[in-house]
């Protein structure tokens, strides 16, 4: 195939991406930010309020980008690993894979057409969260820079759990036993600086801190971590995933459901 051809693929199965979650918006993009104006009611409003202030600024204000970070990866993660493995499942996926297409273009695809959810949801989530407190930005390039590699990151890992899964049971696993605990243990709701010296540590090895505590600070200005470390390490781990994906996609094992 040209190159033409090429962007051709690649945005039919990206247009495919955002087509599906975008028909079906009343469980892919609503819930999430129903979820998170209850988050921001709950720990902002009713708690923040006896919580005072943190890092310099009112709780709610202090949480409110980390609730968006986790809206945008679960969502990146979630909309990947479902729809690969309904490919899979259905066996659709070895008409895309028997085509001339590259398969960097194929992975390219899904992986955007997670992107392009991800940011959706927190993009809605960014409006909501204004009703209820007051945005800064301090600075747009880290922002933008951190968001898009974060969904990018756990795109890619969503596709290697729906290449792994053999059942739908299977693509919930790591959402609720693995994602779901870094998550809350990712600084969204705390500074880790209100933890003792030996946890502080136990929680620098945690990714999802990084990249909550980077978000924050290109919102906020204030992180608990280095962000050069923390934007190296998620271009690191988005190299890592793509070349292990490409693998996958050409050994083509396990991708028969």
């Amino acid at each position: 195939m040209n190159l033409t051809e090429q962007w051709i693929a690649f945005l039919t199965i990206l247009r495919k991406e955002i087509k599906r979650f975008a028909r079906i918006w009343v469980q892919t993009l609503l819930p999430p930010v129903i979820t998170m104006a209850l988050y921001f009611v709950i720990f902002g409003t009713l708690i923040g309020g006896r919580i005072g202030d943190m890092g310099g600024f009112s709780y709610i204000q202090f949480v409110a980008p980390g609730l968006i970070m986790m809206a945008v990866l679960t969502n990146a993660y979630s909309n990947v690993v479902s729809s690969f493995f309904s490919a899979k499942f259905q066996r659709s996926i070895e008409e895309v894979l028997v085509s001339p297409t590259p398969n960097y273009v194929i992975l390219l695809g899904y992986t955007m057409g997670g992107v392009a959810r991800g940011l959706s949801v927190g993009i809605l989530v960014t409006i909501m969260s204004l009703i209820f407190t007051h945005l800064q930005m301090h600075s747009w390039l880290i922002t933008l820079t951190i968001v898009l590699l974060t969904s990018m990151l756990f795109s890619l890992a969503g596709f290697i759990n729906a290449v792994y899964a053999n059942t739908f049971d299977e693509i919930s696993i790591v959402p609720t036993f693995i994602l779901t605990p870094l998550t809350y243990f990712g600084g969204v709701f705390y500074s880790i600086s209100l933890l003792p010296e030996m946890w502080q540590h136990v929680s620098r090895l945690n990714p999802i801190l990084h990249m909550v505590n980077a978000f924050r600070y290109g919102i906020l200005g204030v992180s608990d971590i280095n962000i050069t470390y923390a934007i190296l390490g998620l271009v690191i781990g988005v190299v890592i995933l793509f070349v292990v994906s490409l693998h996958l996609l050409k050994t083509g094992n396990r991708l028969r459901a």
